[in-house]
């Protein structure tokens, strides 16, 4: 077989699939595939002909292997990107370069197979891109209800929301307890191409050590007393869906040997079982905890931590976007208040921007129901509230246990995020609109973790 390869089949609406490798067994085999799939694949063997076939023909699905004579896979990954967003793209890897794979995930790859490349593994991820919703619906926050809020700090999550929902690769969501972390993994999961199968949510910090692999992996009838029966475990539950992960930094350390290797070879055994099974899950996870810090104190291994961390999306405090704290308040009074739902009084919403909302929106809910059920008629007053001492009502400097470091932080984040959106995204108008130079801007939004 030659090293470029384009078969017209007929039916041209079909779905197209470019395949790139110079290796002519893997072209054909991936071709075959294919073919027996319903699809219409074009083969290419370097980059420099992906690229031309790209800009020639409309493309559903883009498989590039990683090595290629006149470059990398990433280098399509990128120019995809670039220029033909709504096709994904899932690279190839040689066995065990874990190092590639990841890099390819965070440059936009859908997702990545390693090889020797298994069939049931590749007619799974091709599934799995050809139910990508539409890319024009990618970039907006439209249909991301429970989001609530139109500060800056939002609208840059939910366009992080529209963007992870089109990928495969493991995300890290960080932020305080009662930010949102769950109800953000449960939108990715919405608004992606495994919207029809199971979302999964485990709480690492709920689960016993000992029973954490049978809960994890499942185990087989007579692996230990009081198994009468074969039993699935949450990656057989969550097979074509999302696992999520929550306080993922609670897991014991043999624990973390063992997922990460269900991550990397997307298989599992069940305790009992003699074989493993393949399982095809999307990992997201979460922690309140700092989970750098953890593994610098040989409490999470790296290996783990950077194979969960290829893309972290944080939830921002509700201290950091007190112009939502209204609109979430009159939501939640419509949930909890009856008919006709109390109003907060002028002074009791001052109260609450002023306050530092260490338990965050979740803690919020909790105040409004406790002072719905408290207020003596349709107006609930500041002392309704029962703020903590010391955290409302007062300074709104170092606002409650905010450290001053925190409270400027928050401030220069408002700033830029603000300018970054008065500029549609344009980092050299938001450094020019902000007064600082463009490095000194790129510096500030990388030690904020700003996207």
């Amino acid at each position: 077989m030659s090293a470029t390869r384009s078969e017209r089949r007929p039916g041209a609406e079909l779905n197209r699939v470019l395949v790139v490798d110079d290796e002519a067994d893997i072209r054909e085999l991936i071709d075959l595939t294919l073919a027996r799939m319903g699809l219409l694949a074009e083969c290419v063997g370097s980059v420099a002909e992906a690229r031309a076939a790209l800009d020639a023909h409309s493309f559903q699905l883009c498989l590039t292997d990683m090595r290629l004579p006149d470059g990398v896979g990433l280098d399509i990954v990128r120019y995809i990107s670039e220029h033909h967003a709504q096709t994904p793209v899932a690279v190839i890897t040689a066995f065990g370069s874990a190092e590639n794979a990841v890099a390819a995930l965070k440059a936009g790859a859908f997702d990545y197979l390693a090889k020797p490349v298994g069939l049931e593994q590749l007619r799974a991820l091709v599934k799995s891109a050809l139910r990508l919703p539409g890319g024009d619906k990618v970039e907006g926050g439209d249909g991301l209800v429970g989001l609530i809020g139109d500060s800056p700090a939002m609208e840059q999550v939910r366009t992080m929301i529209g963007k992870l929902a089109r990928s495969q690769a493991p995300i890290y969501i960080s932020g305080e307890s009662g930010s949102g972390k769950e109800l953000a993994a449960r939108l990715i999961h919405a608004r992606g191409n495994r919207s029809g199968a199971a979302f999964v949510p485990v709480n690492c910090g709920a689960i016993p050590e000992n029973l954490m692999e049978s809960e994890f992996f499942g185990y087989r009838k007579g692996a230990f007393t009081g198994a009468d029966s074969d039993r699935d475990g949450f990656f057989q539950a969550a097979t074509g869906g999302t696992l999520f992960l929550d306080e993922v930094a609670d897991l014991p350390l043999a624990m973390q040997v063992k997922l990460l290797r269900a991550i990397q070879e997307k298989r599992v055994r069940k305790v009992g079982a003699v074989s493993e099974e393949p399982v095809d899950v999307r990992i997201i996870c979460a922690t309140h905890r700092n989970l750098r810090d953890c593994v610098d104190k040989g409490a999470f291994r790296q290996d783990l931590y950077y194979r969960l961390n290829v893309i972290e999306l944080r939830m921002p405090p509700l201290r950091e976007r007190v112009e939502d704290i209204a609109p979430l308040v009159d939501r939640i009074l419509v949930r909890v208040g009856g008919e006709p739902p109390p109003r907060l009084s002028a002074a009791a919403l001052k109260a609450m921007q002023l306050y530092a909302f260490p338990g965050n929106v979740r803690e919020l809910e909790n105040i409004l129901e406790r002072a719905t059920a408290l207020c003596s008629g349709e107006l609930i007053e500041a002392e309704d509230l029962y703020l903590e001492p010391g955290e409302g009502g007062g300074e709104e400097l170092g606002r409650g246990s905010e450290t001053l470091d925190d409270y400027l932080n928050r401030l220069e984040r408002q700033a830029i995020l603000e300018a970054l959106q008065k500029t549609d995204g344009n980092r050299t108008a938001a450094a020019r609109l902000l007064g600082v130079t463009f490095r000194s801007l790129r510096y500030r939004l990388e030690r904020l973790g700003i996207e």
